[in-house]
């Protein structure tokens, strides 16, 4: 078995291997030219998605710069995504983001990891697990999401929050290490801040 198919299994690998730095080189190269682009250049921005990331929806949206180890090869988007600025996607692995999430500034997604035995991780070796975000969730500003971690649907993860543990759907969560907080309930149809209503006859949908 190669490096590359050990990287791909999840798998203990060497990701200096040769093969596989020839492959990320091709996607880092891009993603260079990709945050080289300016704000208007919004055909260009969507061009990039659909051709380099694993899958990408429609009407998905990224302010630049943008981050990730193999320029989103690895990163699959539903429809209607928003990212802020600095959103950094360590994809040695695959990110999997359901339709309608959005992504506050600076949010890390880290896909990949090391052995704990300090032999192994002297040769530098690493491994990757999968992270899932449910549709509709919205991750707050400077959150961290570990690998391997799963976060439900319509699911809020507050700002500078770690996430070390899956988080179930419908639910706002914080803290580091986060933790749920509260479900989200009938009180967040009336109050969108504090005490201040949500005036449904004047929103446009």
């Amino acid at each position: 078995m190669t490096q590359y198919e050990r990287m791909i299994k999840g798998l203990i690998y060497d990701p200096g291997d040769e093969e596989i730095l020839k492959e990320q080189r091709i996607y880092q190269d891009k993603l260079w030219e990709f945050n080289q682009l300016k704000p208007t250049q919004y055909n260009e921005k969507i061009k990039y998605m659909k051709e380099v990331f694993a899958e990408c929806g429609d009407n998905c949206y990224i302010e630049l710069p943008f981050h990730a180890n193999w320029g989103g090869h690895h990163v699959h988007f539903g429809n209607g995504i928003y990212a802020n600025s600095n959103l950094t996607i360590v994809d040695d692995g695959h990110v999997y983001v359901g339709d309608k999430v959005m992504f506050g500034p600076n949010v890390t997604i880290a896909t990949a990891s090391h052995p704990v035995d300090p032999v192994l991780r002297a040769k530098g070796l690493q491994f990757n697990k999968d992270v899932y975000i449910g549709e509709n969730a919205w991750i707050g500003a400077g959150a961290v999401i570990l690998p391997g971690v799963h976060i439900g649907k319509n699911t809020i993860i507050g700002a500078g929050s770690i996430v070390t543990k899956d988080i179930p759907d419908n639910v706002v969560a914080v803290g580091n290490p986060c933790r749920v907080l509260r479900k989200v309930h009938e009180r967040d149809k009336e109050y969108y801040y504090k005490d201040e209503r949500i005036d449904w006859e004047n929103i446009i949908f």
